[in-house]
């Protein structure tokens, strides 16, 4: 399989690490940070003239219909330069959309930058468990109501949209609420990577229903394992750099009067470093080209295994590259400590290895090997 970006992709992923590396620097990332608002709009309606946010939007509704090894491109640069605007959630918010073929206004709109999206996948009780739904959805004549709590919802501050997985009638849902619909509260708090959670308490409050009684499941679990594809990318942009910076380190910190990056020892657990950060990349490669695929099982052992092994990399790599940064590897003022939380997150979002490993077993095409 030939996993070589084509000119055009490599032009625009040339063209955001420029930006990014110019306007979007360390020292400026936590100054986003440490902001009330937590994310900067002017970088936002930058990634708009970028052409990031019509990326994933189809070409019937102003976007450029992106598919997965575009977004790839896109997540590994995310990823390097810690950013922490709210694209993931917008283009997951963006695939809720596509899949259900509804809002085109919505994708217009966000194509232009004019809207941010946040899916909420997960409720308090629930673990990984994306069916587990207390949210309960109540309708008459094709109005409807949403009562339930949804946590951890990824920059759900900030999004001008939720879309918002629910159950009516026994069968799960997908539903949209603006920011500004009536009877639901709102509560945000930082996560430990700098970037921007909050729990939705809704009650009574009015919602439009997606895709009418074709969007279930099965949307919503295809909806799953797209943003879990886009972590995986993201991972692998952090990844990259904290190898980087874990091999610069070593080269410039002196013991016994030589860089420590000469001690073959350390060479070795670098060496293991990059031999995980290699296998995450091939098997989220395999996971963009297998998320098309026509049958689900295919599509959702690529993605199951693709971040069982990036979660993997994660912790070793953000493990050794901590020690081998010494105490510094800790503390605030070096990008290595924000790399490791940022993979450590990525690690437990919407499943974390035990559970996609699991996942994995149990699919039919595993079972059969074992058969």
């Amino acid at each position: 399989m030939d996993f070589t970006f084509s000119d055009e992709q490599q032009q625009f992923r040339d063209a955001l690490r420029r930006y990014l590396d110019r306007e979007y620097a360390f020292d400026a990332r936590q100054k986003i940070v440490a902001s009330d608002a937590g994310v900067d709009a002017r970088h936002w309606g930058a990634f708009a003239e970028l052409g990031l946010l019509a990326l994933p939007v189809p070409e019937a509704h102003g976007g450029f219909d992106g598919g997965p090894v575009d977004m790839l491109v896109v997540m590994q640069e995310l990823g390097r330069t810690l950013v922490v605007e709210p694209y993931w959630a917008t283009a997951v918010g963006i695939e809720a959309l596509r899949l259900a073929a509804a809002g085109g206004d919505l994708l217009e709109r966000a194509a232009r930058g004019e809207l941010r999206f946040s899916v909420a996948f997960h409720e308090p009780h629930a673990r990984y468990d994306l069916f587990d739904l207390r949210t309960i959805a109540r309708g008459t004549g094709g109005n409807f109501t949403l009562t339930g709590t949804k946590s951890m919802v990824q920059h759900g501050a900030q999004a001008d949209c939720w879309i918002v997985p629910a159950r009516i009638d026994g069968e799960v849902a997908l539903f949209t609420v603006g920011k500004e619909a009536a009877n639901v509260h709102v509560t945000e708090y930082r996560t430990i990577d700098g970037q921007r959670a909050a729990t939705l308490v809704f009650d009574q409050t009015p919602a439009t229903r997606l895709g009418g009684q074709d969007t279930g499941a099965a949307t919503l679990e295809r909806i799953a394992d797209y943003a879990t594809f886009l972590l995986c990318a993201e991972a692998l942009g952090a990844l990259d750099a904290l190898n980087r910076a874990t091999v610069d380190y070593t080269k410039e910190r002196q013991q016994f009067g030589a860089p420590i990056a000469r001690f073959q020892a350390l060479q070795h657990r670098m060496v293991d470093m990059l031999i995980h950060t290699e296998q995450a990349r091939s098997i989220t490669y395999l996971a963009a080209a297998r998320y098309t695929s026509d049958d689900p099982a295919m599509r959702a052992q690529a993605i199951s295994a693709a971040k069982a092994r990036v979660g993997q990399a994660a912790r070793f790599v953000g493990q050794q590259a901590v020690q081998l940064h010494g105490g510094m590897g800790m503390t605030n003022e070096l990008p290595a400590a924000h790399w490791f939380k940022r993979l450590s997150i990525i690690e437990t979002t919407l499943g974390d290895v035990d559970h996609h490993l699991a996942r994995f077993a149990a699919l039919p095409a595993f079972s059969n090997i074992e058969q």
